[in-house]
């Protein structure tokens, strides 16, 4: 198996929508941001193509846009590409399917420049090309994890009665909130390194929480995963890239009390992980690649209706958050719709290393059951890959309350066909095998 990793600027212009318009737009940058992956290149097989980027979210068809690109930029196929955002806040969130929604009812661009984004997205074609003309003999894969203090917590605070009694949001100002126990996290930061020609070719990273410190600023920033990943790529002048797991209810809100020098002391602590995760490695040789994908039609939220979402997008008193939610809400129903599923994929390599992709702010619960799927398996589940449902919450979540269900795209069904797809495909054996669709012919009211 060969190697080669690419990078590319996708910081915005001033004036850009940041987090689809439930922000302030651009009007500085704290930090640049850049879209960083890697190709490999298994014998007799495909490319596949792992890239994440420094955005809120990528979705419905602005995230096949891209799996396209890239796909057609590294000579593969689109099902073979996996596409994720970290998820800073203070960064765009494009959706061309949502912004037309928007332009129909009369609606500034309140989420995407699409210029802009076309121009970035082209960049990125010429980047992979190029890249992939400097591809490495992997000669050995080394596999690690490290956990981080003082970081994650579980932002659902259950009260006796079982329902949400307070959220621990990005920053924290209530003392008691903060002081309740940290709740369930996956503690470790996960690194997998590629190695060849006696050196590092890459590193990827993968740890489950909101990698935002404070937000609503207007500075655009990859905010502390960002950060440290720079500085360890520039440190060791080897490319990295990080992934977000699944961090739909985890958040730093209860280490984060909202004073400006705790996104450096985040940024320290995600570090020091990374570099202790891969002091921890174990090496293992290259060995047999597995790249499965499943395809699944998680349902709409049934009260987020045609007719609501459009009448909040005429309302000229309606916030601009507001119509941004239900153009983004319209976006994935018609996705729905038409059948349009998201893809699923897992990569194998060997018996003793996998990263399963996953689509949306899915919950840390889902990251807990595959990897008890996957004893005696390394497995990085990075989470927002296709963003279209938004918030993946439990069942239970819905009974509950809070934010997450609230906001969710989805229904409280999606957990059922997103659990039975993460079951499928972890158990697959085949080679490349692609599973059906799940729950196809699906009516969906409204």
């Amino acid at each position: 198996m060969k190697l080669s990793a690419f990078r590319s600027e996708i910081t915005p212009p001033l004036g850009h929508p940041l987090c689809a318009g439930w922000y302030p737009p651009a009007q500085g940058i704290s930090h640049p941001l850049f879209a960083n992956g890697v190709v490999l290149f298994p014998e007799n097989q495909s490319p596949i193509v792992l890239c994440a980027l420094d955005w809120a979210e990528l979705s419905n068809g602005e995230h096949d846009l891209w799996r396209n690109q890239l796909a057609q930029a590294a000579g593969t196929t689109p099902d073979r590409v996996a596409i994720h955002c970290i998820h800073a806040h203070d960064t765009p969130w494009p959706d061309r399917e949502a912004q037309t929604l928007l332009d129909e009812t009369g609606n500034p661009p309140i989420i995407m420049q699409r210029a802009w984004c076309d121009e970035v997205l082209q960049a990125m074609g010429g980047v992979v090309r190029s890249a992939i003309h400097k591809a490495v003999v992997i000669t050995e894969i080394r596999v690690g994890h490290a956990p981080v203090r003082t970081v994650a917590s579980n932002r659902r605070i259950l009260g006796p009665d079982g329902k949400i009694h307070g959220v621990r949001w990005t920053s924290c100002p209530d003392a008691a909130l903060r002081a309740e126990p940290e709740g369930l996290i996956d503690p470790n930061l996960k690194t997998i390194s590629f190695w060849g020609e006696g050196r590092k070719l890459a590193g990827l990273h993968y740890y489950a929480v909101h990698p935002t410190s404070y937000d609503g600023t207007g500075w655009v920033t990859p905010d502390f995963v960002g950060i440290a990943r720079e500085r360890l790529s520039e440190a060791e002048g080897v490319p990295h890239v990080y992934f977000t797991e699944c961090a739909g209810n985890i958040t730093c809100g209860k280490y984060n009390d909202g004073m400006a020098d705790n996104r450096e002391w985040f940024a320290r602590q995600i570090l020091d992980a990374m570099v202790l995760s891969e002091q921890n490695a174990r090496a293992y040789p290259p060995s047999e690649v597995r790249w499965i994908t499943d395809a699944v039609i998680l349902p709409p939220r049934e009260d987020l209706t045609r007719e609501a979402m459009q009448k909040v997008m005429r309302d000229p008193e309606a916030a601009q958050g507001a119509k941004s939610r239900a153009a983004l809400a319209l976006a994935y129903r018609n996705r729905c719709e038409a059948g349009i599923p998201i893809t699923i994929s897992a990569l194998r390599i060997g018996d003793g290393i996998a990263i399963l992709h996953l689509p949306g702010e899915a919950f840390i619960e889902y990251q807990l059951f595959a990897q008890s799927l996957c004893p005696g398996v390394t497995l990085a589940v990075p989470a927002y890959g296709d963003c279209g449902p938004g918030y993946i919450p439990l069942t239970r979540s819905f009974e509950e309350g809070g934010y997450e269900p609230a906001d969710a795209f989805c229904s409280p069904e999606s957990q059922g066909i997103l659990e039975e797809s993460i079951r499928r495909i972890l158990a697959a054996p085949a080679s490349g095998r692609s599973l059906p669709i799940r729950n196809p012919g699906r009516i969906f009211p409204g």
